[in-house]
């Protein structure tokens, strides 16, 4: 067994140290759960840095839920690992793991008042030191003089609040959220995404929280991981998800998107239509003439007179300034966001594109 001395020891700490920086403050490790013949979650591993918020968005059954309760210790995996600070907490239970948990539906005591639902987790509730932390949480989540009312009195937005105090009172290692925002009005929860964003960041803590909203995944999270069918199938910003989808079910699950059929032409160009062509890049390598899907954003979309796909629009959504039209070409819909003036149901038009994103059919 080798021995370090000295400035030896130093050094080999400081790249351990540096070692767990790089992998992540909380880490997911090939992690699985099966239930029964169904496979909830598929050799998820992932990062989560110090301090930072993730978003786990997807859609019905797609293991994002399975994963948080993985996480709480709620459930144990069948494979991989749970990793926290570079300690294995896996077999730990979730009182030993010390993560804070926010419910979907809060699970606040209606009898107790704002404080005591807040110092319920803490020991000797009724000392000085715990009033005070009391105190330092609610003025986290901007609830402060808050203390003595009851909570059936508050609005929604405000229990939710209320209900991430209590999680944070103890100090968690890790805060994890259920659906945070589901339980609210959809007027509330535009407000509520940046109050509860606010007091995340002021609080520090290290957040995971679970969402069907992709909306509430790019307000509230740093990251965004996208689950589908128990696996990971891409992690990154709002803006990389978006702009970058290494899948056509990332590509098509965030944001809205049309999906034609194309032929990929050398020279980052996709053939649709009549020998239309369009500008075109791919997250993987495409050979020249394979068939692709090509998929494309409505702002990526414009009404021209130059050459381009022609079709006729069957519908509008009006939003305001702007509007998405529905243009129907051949077998295909696709969307086009314009200035409301730009057509009327029932024009023939032509489109053209400025951008795409393809992929290979047969995926």
């Amino acid at each position: 067994m080798d021995v370090l001395l000295g400035s030896e020891c130093e050094r080999e700490g400081q790249r351990r140290r540096a070692a767990l920086v790089s992998f992540g403050y909380l880490q997911l490790i090939d992690l699985s759960k099966r239930f029964g013949t169904e496979t909830a979650v598929d050799h998820i591993s992932l990062n989560v840095a110090r301090g930072s918020i993730l978003a786990l968005l997807g859609p019905s059954g797609s293991g994002k839920t399975t994963t948080l309760r993985l996480l709480a210790g709620f459930e144990r995996p069948d494979a991989g690992r749970i990793v926290v600070d570079g300690k294995d907490v896996s077999k730990q239970t979730p009182v030993e793991r010390r993560f804070g948990m926010v419910f979907q539906h809060y699970a606040l005591f209606p009898h107790l008042t704002v404080a005591e639902n807040i110092a319920f987790g803490l020991a000797d509730r009724a000392s000085e030191a715990q009033r005070k932390r009391v105190a330092e949480v609610l003025a986290l989540v901007d609830l402060e003089g808050f203390g003595k009312r009851e909570v059936t009195a508050l609005s929604g937005g405000q229990q939710q609040r209320v209900a991430v105090a209590r999680a944070l009172a103890p100090e968690p290692r890790v805060l994890l959220l259920d659906e945070p925002l589901s339980n609210l009005d959809p007027s509330l929860r535009e407000k509520t995404r940046l109050e509860l964003r606010a007091a995340l960041v002021k609080a520090g803590v290290t957040t995971v929280f679970v969402t069907h909203e992709q909306e509430e995944a790019f307000a509230l999270g740093d990251r965004v991981a996208v689950l589908q069918g128990g696996a990971l199938e891409q992690i990154g910003t709002a803006r990389e998800l978006y702009e970058q989808p290494t899948s056509e079910f990332v590509a098509t699950f965030v944001g809205r998107a049309s999906v034609v059929p194309g032929e990929f032409l050398h020279g980052g160009m996709v053939r649709v239509g009549d020998s239309v062509e369009w500008p075109a890049d791919s997250p993987v390598d495409l050979s020249h003439g394979q068939r692709v899907s090509v998929v494309v954003r409505p702002e990526a979309l414009s009404f021209s007179d130059g050459p381009g796909i022609e079709g006729t629009v069957s519908g509008c959504r009006y939003t305001g300034a702007r509007a998405f039209f529905t243009v129907t070409a051949g077998d295909a819909a696709v969307e086009v966001e314009a200035s409301v003036d730009a057509a009327r149901v029932g024009d023939r038009v032509i489109l053209t594109a400025s951008r795409t994103r393809c992929f290979p059919e047969d995926a």
